[in-house]
């Protein structure tokens, strides 16, 4: 790791519109600019100097050291009975997909995770645009999932049925985006800006990210790689966490900003699974605890309705179903999954639904008014009556139904 190689985000004009001051004509008056026009992401070996000299530039928006990401690993995995499956898991059921008119047609998902097992029958009939991202050198690429926690994410945003059983929100969905952030070594946060860039060139509606940035694997390189102290590694790694929560949250505004020229896109992100509750709970992880980015918690099912699950982060936006959630397996057949990387497929599949319903209803994707719809779905009615919104945010998200 260079201590030096910044990753630099730069509007490409010293004025970028914000959403509050574009009038409703924009999108008309400016057909022909395109999202990846705007904004432009470089890295770069840079000095002292030089970083000062950056910080006067009124067009960079935010500069940042690479952090290591991990996987938000399911607390739980176990195989399925199919004596046991139904006509539709039960995270499907609770967020309404079962009943909900639209499908996710024309609506397009990208998903940055381990990639895709693009052989599972759950995807057969979308087309796959992938990307890996987690390459070092020019060797070619590879867009494997190794691992299938892509795949289950995938599965349960726009799967298609597997042995009878539905496992995805969005099944009408036929394009999908699959970035491969994450592989055996994780991923350093650079890496994943430019996925999010690439899937926003490659017009995705909704991105569904299940990762979080690694601070005490940041503090352990220092310590055990540079050899740092403790107090210092620790300073220097909480000034790169500042650094990474600001990069993805200006990410995050230009993101939505560009909704005004074209086509809006939503981030939604796991919040991560390091509570333990009762004894404590700790508060969601970046890039989920950004502004601008959607942070989705996870519920499990109780006798007297759904409650946050135990290992569920809080401080969140909004909850999904994340417990025991059955999708795809990697090389084929059904896995059942718990995290919060379980709840965040849910809340992007139907996120997919209410930007169908907004293209059908004004004829476009607004990034906006889509953030907006779906925090504003959430409901606590089927959560135990305990329930804080600390917790669980505004509620389960749920799908249109008209």
């Amino acid at each position: 790791m260079n201590l030096k190689n910044y990753i630099i985000l730069r509007t490409k004009s010293t004025v970028v519109p914000r959403m509050d001051n574009l009038g409703a004509n924009m999108a008309r008056d400016y057909p022909s600019v395109l999202p990846q026009d705007a904004f432009e992401l470089i890295e770069a070996e840079l000095t002292a100097r030089e970083r000062r000299d950056l910080r006067d530039d009124p067009r960079v928006r935010a500069m940042a050291l690479p952090m290591p990401l991990k996987l938000i690993n399911p607390v739980e995995k176990k195989d399925v009975d199919k004596a046991d499956l139904s006509s539709s898991t039960w995270g499907v059921q609770a967020v309404r997909a079962t009943k909900s008119p639209y499908d996710g047609s024309g609506i397009s998902v990208a998903v940055l995770d381990t990639g895709i097992d693009s052989q599972h029958p759950a995807f057969n009939g979308v087309e796959l645009i992938q990307k890996d991202f987690t390459t070092e050198d020019d060797t070619e690429e590879d867009n494997t999932d190794i691992d299938g926690h892509g795949t289950h994410c995938a599965g349960t945003i726009f799967g298609r049925d597997v042995d009878g059983t539905r496992i995805g929100v969005a099944t009408g969905v036929s394009r999908a985006i699959i970035g491969k952030v994450l592989g055996k070594r994780g991923s350093p946060s650079t890496k994943v800006a430019h996925a999010i860039r690439w899937a926003i060139e490659e017009r995705a509606h909704v991105i569904s990210m299940s990762f979080g940035i690694d601070f005490p694997g940041y503090v352990d390189l220092f310590v055990n790689t540079y050899g740092y102290e403790i107090e210092p590694a620790t300073s220097i790694a909480l000034e790169g966490y500042r650094q990474n929560l600001n990069l993805f949250n200006e990410l995050a505004q230009l993101v939505k900003a560009e909704s005004a020229f074209g086509e809006g896109t939503v981030i939604i992100a796991a919040a991560g699974n390091a509570s333990k509750r009762p004894e404590y709970e700790i508060a969601v992880a970046p890039p989920a605890a950004s502004t601008g980015i959607i942070a989705v918690g996870a519920l499990e099912k109780t006798d007297s309705g759904l409650k946050e699950a135990r290992f569920s982060n809080n401080e969140v936006d909004i909850s999904a179903p994340g417990v025991d959630i059955v999708s795809a397996a990697l090389g084929g057949g059904l896995v059942s999954e718990s995290g919060t990387s379980m709840a965040a497929p849910h809340a992007a599949g139907v996120a997919a639904l209410w930007a169908q319903r907004q293209r059908s209803l004004t004829g476009r994707v607004e990034s906006g008014s889509l953030f907006a719809q779906i925090i504003a779905s959430g409901t606590i009615e089927p959560l135990t009556k305990d329930i804080e919104e600390d917790d669980v945010g505004t509620g389960i998200v749920q799908a249109p139904l008209s």
